[in-house]
């Protein structure tokens, strides 16, 4: 089923992204590896006739997030590593996008569909809900969040929620 139209899910996230500084930008795509959704210098790029997951855009943007500043504006040139995003991103990538969903107050079922995530999306969200969460050390090594040890012992909030959405 394609996303025709922008649903309130979508206005949410796209809202969301443009507050924290992610541009979402409409544009017709070619074939890409998640459906309409592509990644282009510091942006997200999306073909509403071709998105099949709304979640996704969270996800594509969470790489974006994970990623240095420098290394943000260098997608989509040659420039870019060959290897990004690592396996580390990635992991933190999908770990970002919960909070964010958590955040946004979006069903985790939205962003870890059952077509993604190589078929481990129950698993993602079962060890996430036990707050089992893979990737943490990462975005709390990137100064985007802190685990509950660290926040106890700075007198703030713990993961999922974020001390801030976009790495420097």
């Amino acid at each position: 089923m394609h996303v025709k139209e922008k649903s309130l899910e979508v206005e949410k996230i796209i809202f969301f992204l443009d507050e924290i500084g992610i541009k979402v930008i409409e544009k017709e795509l070619d074939e890409t590896f998640l459906p309409g959704l592509s990644l282009g210098a510091s942006c997200v790029y999306i073909d509403y006739k071709k998105m099949l997951y709304p979640g996704d855009i969270l996800h594509e943007a969470g790489h974006l997030a994970v990623t240095p500043t420098a290394n943000r504006k260098l997608i989509e040139t040659d420039e870019i590593a060959t290897d990004w995003p690592t396996e580390g991103e990635e992991i933190a990538a999908i770990l970002w996008s919960f909070a964010a969903a958590k955040h946004l107050e979006l069903p985790l079922e939205l962003v870890f569909h059952s077509n993604g995530y190589k078929n481990d999306s129950e698993w993602l969200i079962s060890n996430f809900n036990d707050k089992v969460y893979i990737g943490l050390p990462f975005l709390e090594w990137a100064g985007l969040a802190l685990g509950e040890e660290r926040a106890a012992k700075e007198g703030k909030e713990a993961f999922p929620k974020m001390i801030k959405w976009i790495r420097e």
